[in-house]
């Protein structure tokens, strides 16, 4: 296979134990690959448990971007489901109208999966996972310098979107909506998720994020009026996304994984899928001896500058723009009508160097001065990263 550019060459030295920095999705993903093939894995985190980041709120691990269903494709590569995951086939969407649009599929659209540190969370079943098969994982263990075979996968390095709102109890029914309102949460989504007796609703915010709290009360004044939403012992929660076209994937010589490396649908900012794939890509790229460069640009490069150029297209559409889009969706099986969106048509690729070119600068939002601001990046995310610190490696990935 081809190999990296320039000075960037994943480099592996022959002992058989590889280190992994981080202990999210993509980080255990890649050690239970590894671990089931064989190699000692050790992986460092430098929080004291999984999940630190969450505060077990509904996420989606979603199902249209690719033809395989996402749980065959794991179990393929030896990453059991012994999760909590929900499919989920019906969901409801808005449009800044306030107009109703009932979508449905055969296949799920996403699995509806908890993240955080509950027994039953995304990343604690794969955390489990990985210490059966003999992976060692040290919390609390922070990493400034790395050397050998090293895998990195510390999540994200800057906020490009963010979600804000409340995990709360409920008696409603199981149920999935979402709402693509620009005075609800600007340039992205607001969505309620509720199952079992509990609910997450939030703001996914790709701009503005100063006014945070504002956006957020809107959103749920909106599901009070459209899904009669109710909040027992709300919480607050918030996240962060970082997602980029990556030049190599590779920095120092260690394959980057995750949404460390970018890797995220730049279009809803849906990334646990992705987080998985390139896990699985990098443990692949050690136990094959194969190029990891190679891997993540045969599996990512597509989807991720279509996902790019999509934000544009549909940024510029407006409103008016989602509106025809649910309508859409709604016509038939919605699965299918999304794995085309995502799939590279003669459009995307015609406006991506200039779709490419925007995206990079706007990502960082320009309303963040970073200064008395109480965002979920200013209050959590900067001071986050200020605590990862891996000195001997350069900003080249």
């Amino acid at each position: 296979m081809a190999r990296a550019q320039g000075n960037e060459k994943q480099l592996w030295d022959d002992a058989k134990q590889v280190t992994i920095v981080g202990a999210g999705p993509a980080g255990l993903a890649c050690a239970i690959v590894l671990a089931r093939a064989g190699r000692k894995v050790i992986v460092r985190e430098w929080h004291k448990t999984v999940g630190n980041r969450f505060h077990g709120d509904f996420q989606g691990l979603e199902n249209w971007s690719d033809g395989r269903d996402v749980l065959d494709e794991l179990r393929a590569a030896g990453v059991d489901s012994n999760f909590d995951c929900h499919p989920v086939r019906e969901s409801t969407a808005f449009d800044s109208w306030g107009k109703a649009y009932p979508i449905r599929s055969e296949r799920p659209l996403y699995y509806l999966v908890q993240r955080g540190n509950d027994a039953a969370s995304l990343d604690s079943g794969l955390l489990t996972q990985a210490l059966k098969l003999g992976a060692e994982v040290r919390f609390g263990d922070r990493v400034t310098k790395t050397s050998g075979s090293t895998i990195l996968a510390i999540g994200p390095r800057i906020a490009d979107a963010i979600a804000a709102g409340y995990v709360f109890e409920t008696d409603r029914p199981d149920g999935s909506w979402i709402v693509f309102n620009n005075a609800l949460a600007p340039q992205g989504y607001s969505y309620l998720l509720t199952h079992g007796g509990h609910g997450t609703v939030a703001s996914c915010l790709f701009t503005d994020f100063k006014r945070q709290a504002e956006y957020v009360e809107r959103t749920v004044a909106f599901f009070r009026e459209r899904a009669d939403l109710e909040m027992l012992n709300p919480k607050p929660f918030g996240g962060f996304a970082n997602f980029r076209l990556a030049r190599t994937a590779v920095q120092g010589g260690h394959p980057v994984i995750g949404e460390q490396a970018g890797f995220q649908d730049a279009l809803a900012g849906f990334g646990m899928r992705y987080a998985l794939r390139s896990g699985i890509l990098a443990a692949r790229s050690v136990i094959e001896s194969v190029d990891y460069h190679a891997l993540w640009r045969r599996e990512f490069l597509p989807l991720l500058r279509t996902g790019i150029s999509n934000r544009f297209l549909f940024k510029a559409a407006g409103d008016r723009g989602w509106r025809w889009a649910l309508r859409g969706l709604t016509r038939s099986d919605t699965v299918g009508k999304l794995q085309r969106l995502y799939r590279p048509s003669i459009l995307t690729r015609l406006v991506f160097p200039i779709a490419y070119l925007q995206n990079r600068r706007s990502l960082q939002d320009p309303s963040c001065d970073h200064i008395d601001c109480g965002c979920v990046w200013c209050q959590h995310g900067m001071r986050a990263m200020a605590e990862v610190n891996l000195s001997n490696q350069e900003e080249c990935y």
